[in-house]
């Protein structure tokens, strides 16, 4: 088999990143004035004339949930939909992680963490899709305490799926001290934000240092799977007797649940890798 390593290609990235703090730390303040957002509002805190304000002045608009299921068919939406917005905010991520907890827990019971599990599960995918979607993505959590050894406090962390901060470029713990809001890198994967090197915490700054670029892009939607193909790629299941264990491993390397998520071109290429073993066969 030839090698088939290139040369990194340096691509322009839109702007993926987690905010958590204590309340009243300026993560809503921040959010709200990205432009064009598509503002899911788990809290209710776009209802106060505030917020209200900055996110209609921006060309926003809000969708008032903390229903995981709605807002994951919501992501799925706004990947696959030509719009207007350029930015999806998920205020907070911390609500709709606690009601599927509760609800998978209605559904598996707590033995062996099962409710988790299956919770965790449904979380990486919409995590997935959120870093997919070519929109600019900014979630914010609520703070819980870190404990150490012997129930040491050793700081804050976000409250929510645990591997979450793994999933994004910047993760910002958020802070106020005096009058000011600043922000902590956690987590970095951009050189312009050096961890652990506080900043001031607003929109201007957040911009001054990733760029306008990246965030005043229209968003592309992505062409998802057609019936015809989808229906194609059952067949070629069928025909060649293909494991369901085998071809769910397929929907989830692509970050998907169903055939039916997965891009116009992803699916062609099983179809045509499923069609060579056919004519592999014949010949």
């Amino acid at each position: 088999m030839a090698l088939r390593f290139k040369k990194p290609e340096i691509k322009q990235q839109r702007l993926k990143a987690m905010f958590y703090g204590e309340m009243g730390t300026g993560k809503s303040t921040c959010a709200c004035q990205f432009p064009n957002t598509a503002y899911i509002d788990t809290e209710d805190t776009t209802s106060k004339k505030k917020y209200a304000q900055m996110i209609t002045n921006k060309g926003g608009s809000v969708l008032q949930s903390g229903d995981f299921d709605e807002i994951l068919s919501q992501v799925k939406a706004l990947m696959s939909t030509k719009h207007d917005f350029k930015t999806l905010v998920i205020d907070s991520l911390t609500v709709p992680y606690d009601n599927l907890i509760a609800d998978c827990e209605r559904v598996h019971g707590q033995e062996f963490g099962r409710h988790v599990t299956a919770a965790n599960k449904k979380m990486k995918l919409l995590i997935n899709l959120l870093l997919r979607i070519d929109m600019n993505v900014i979630i914010t959590c609520q703070a819980k305490r870190q404990y150490g050894q012997n129930m040491t406090v050793l700081g804050q962390t976000y409250s929510c799926y645990d591997r979450l901060g793994y999933m994004f470029d910047l993760v910002f713990e958020t802070q106020l001290r005096g009058e000011k809001f600043l922000a902590v890198p956690k987590k970095s994967r951009i050189d312009e934000f050096p961890m652990n090197e506080p900043l001031y915490f607003n929109y201007d700054e957040v911009i001054k240092r990733y760029g306008v670029e990246c965030i005043d892009k229209n968003a592309v939607p992505q062409d998802l799977a057609t019936q015809e193909q989808i229906d194609c790629l059952k067949k070629l299941i069928d025909l060649l007797k293909v494991p369901e264990e085998t071809y769910t491993k397929w929907i989830e390397k692509h970050q998907a649940e169903s055939f039916e998520e997965l891009s116009k071109d992803t699916i062609q290429k099983i179809i045509d890798h499923l069609k060579s073993k056919i004519q592999g066969e014949i010949t």
